[in-house]
């Protein structure tokens, strides 16, 4: 299996401008980006905190965590053929390779790597 690394933990918001103010000033994560009115990256150390609405969440409504992978299709293959699914994948965006899977308990995950530019 290749190198894999928790990097992003992604949270539901039904209000991004709340829940910003929220982690920013309650809790005191600096605010890394934004896009939009539906999502942001908190710095969180090691791991990015995420917070997302609807529009960008991969599996709304539930907790995501992002794993960064040098093979993408390979983790999501592997998650398959062990009793896991498939919601969207693998695919690229503007930036990444991503598969959006659920693990064997039905928890949330998005493999992705970033595409050369």
């Amino acid at each position: 299996m290749s190198d894999q690394q928790v990097r992003m933990i992604v949270l539901s918001t039904d209000d991004l401008e709340e829940s910003i103010r929220f982690y920013t000033e309650t809790l005191g994560f600096p605010l890394k980006f934004r896009d939009g009115a539906h999502f942001a990256a908190l710095d969180g150390g090691s791991v990015t905190l995420a917070l997302a609405t609807a529009i960008d969440h991969p599996i709304p409504g539930q907790v995501v965590v992002g794993i960064k992978t040098d093979d993408v299709d390979g983790a999501a293959k592997a998650i398959e053929e062990n009793g896991g699914g498939i919601v969207k994948g693998p695919y690229d965006d503007a930036h990444e390779r991503r598969a959006v899977v659920y693990d064997n308990k039905g928890n949330g995950l998005v493999f992705y790597k970033s595409l050369p530019r």
